[in-house]
């Protein structure tokens, strides 16, 4: 199993076309000014923060449900990815898969999202898959994961977007033609690679199969994390204001706002900042409510993304240490 050392460096391409060398001073201050950002958010209403804090009663049976429906999310998403290097037809086992999106997933919290996606097709290849299945499979589930999150979010953001309904019809006829020209978007996006990088990013040609496998997949992980999130924020103290969907559409929006900022590391700021701002418009608590949500919320997700991929590097940099002295 490689570790994260390793995994970075194998998708040195990828992190490549991201920023030039001379502007790379750019990722940790980036990363220092989002963090920043975050911490102003709960600064800027301490006052509200402490006495919805001060009023919260943790029900810890609610926390466990949305752990377990966090993880199930992951499962699903791992078996999607699963069945979209399938459609390529390759094969990639369930531990291995398993292994490699937790280890991918650490990504996340380097400046550039693309690290993620790079590591998924690099130590897919490892695991022998062939580099078009390997790389065409991570890129589209990334990108259809995107397109699905908006999706969820005009189907169950209703009591905002009632408001702008020309809006909310714009976005959803823009998902639908990106889900048509996908197949096309990739093979000029391969070449546009190229042309920056002078590497060959190969693609092959998408299979419906994989396309519809990754959209009917990562549409139901989002309503799951929808439903993980409605747990949580009970655990933490909110009222049963809001149904099901208000939560889902305000925990999707939130992710995706800071996973599309890609110098922000695991989307932070951006996404509390959007969480708190949408959760209040939706009536789903007050300001101080929300911002405790989004802090512990954010603590609770880092560690179930980012514990499982660290004990996977640190497990396979101990049985590689073994294997060396038993050699």
């Amino acid at each position: 199993m490689p570790s994260a050392q390793h995994t970075l460096a194998c998708t040195a391409p990828f992190g490549a076309m991201q920023l030039p060398s001379k502007w790379r001073w750019l990722r940790p201050v980036a990363a220092v000014l989002f963090v920043a950002f975050a911490v102003a958010v709960v600064v800027g209403q301490w006052d509200a923060v402490r006495d919805a804090a001060a009023s919260a009663r943790v029900t810890w049976s609610q926390i466990v449900l949305a752990t377990v429906a966090v993880l199930v999310a992951y499962a699903l998403l791992i078996e999607t990815w699963r069945r979209t290097v399938a459609a390529w037809g390759e094969r990639l086992r369930w531990g291995d898969a398993t292994r490699i999106w937790f280890i991918s997933n650490l990504g996340r919290y380097v400046p550039g999202k693309v690290w993620q996606i790079g590591a998924m097709g690099v130590l897919a290849q490892e695991r022998g898959v062939s580099p078009i299945a390997a790389t065409g499979s991570a890129v589209v589930v990334n990108i259809v994961n995107i397109i699905a999150g908006f999706g969820v979010v005009v189907a169950t953001g209703g009591r905002v977007l009632a408001r702008y309904a020309g809006e909310a019809i714009a976005v959803a006829s823009v998902l639908v033609v990106a889900l048509v020209v996908l197949p096309l978007g990739l093979t000029v996006a391969a070449r546009l690679y190229r042309r920056l990088t002078g590497r060959e990013l190969s693609l092959g040609t998408l299979p419906p199969r994989a396309l519809i496998t990754a959209l009917v997949g990562t549409s139901a992980a989002w309503l799951l994390y929808g439903v993980a999130f409605r747990w949580f924020a009970l655990g933490v103290g909110m009222s049963e204001a809001g149904g099901l969907a208000s939560y889902t559409a305000a925990y999707t929006l939130s992710y995706l706002l800071g996973y599309l900022v890609l110098l922000a590391p695991g989307g932070i700021g951006v996404r509390e900042g959007a969480l708190v701002a949408s959760m209040t418009q939706l009536g789903l608590a007050s300001v101080g409510e929300a911002t405790v949500v989004a802090v512990t919320s954010r603590l609770w997700l880092t560690a179930l993304e980012v514990i499982p991929g660290v004990l996977l590097v640190a497990v396979g940099a101990g049985r590689r240490s073994v294997q060396q002295r038993s050699e």
